[in-house]
């Protein structure tokens, strides 16, 4: 937050980073590059390629976190919206059954402080054959306290 806040910009929240991530795309694409994974046999996100959780082979060329855009861009000329890291968001982590509920609003604010927050784009420890996390629609969520070798962030500004 006090990145983004020096930069002038802020978290961007779940529906932002979910729209984002679609946009460019004719149809609901499974993800932010398309419906596949694998083109002619190349990996388009830095995921878990191996016999999951034992031994990632890195045949995606890495066994960690990827060099941000190295798997190219979006069709809305973004970075990274799938694999490497999961992305924090600015959203209060609920169910999406619960996402208009009025109890919500009206939150203490020194609770909302240490309330989840929605996390995207899954990380290079998400296997399609399991968590499959990279997905567009994929969510995962966590305390604002938490630190993970396998979530980062993006700052957003709104256009105006």
């Amino acid at each position: 937050m006090a990145y983004c806040d020096w930069k002038h910009k802020r978290l961007p929240t779940e529906f932002e980073w979910e729209y984002a991530a679609r946009f460019g795309q004719s149809e609901d694409p499974r993800y932010a590059f398309g419906d596949e994974y694998l083109h002619e046999g190349d990996y388009l996100a830095n995921i878990w390629s191996g016999v999951f959780p034992l031994v990632n082979n890195g045949d995606d060329g890495f066994l960690y976190t990827s060099p941000a855009g190295h798997f190219g861009t979006t069709p809305a000329g973004l970075t990274d919206m799938a694999g490497n890291v999961w992305e924090w968001t600015s959203s209060i982590y609920r169910p999406y059954y619960e996402r208009h509920n009025p109890e919500f609003e009206n939150v203490a604010e020194e609770m909302v402080e240490s309330m989840e927050r929605v996390q995207r784009g899954g990380s290079y420890l998400c296997d399609p054959k399991f968590c499959h996390g990279f997905r567009v629609s994929a969510r995962s969520h966590s305390t604002p306290d938490s630190s993970l070798m396998h979530v980062g962030f993006r700052c957003a500004t709104s256009m105006e």
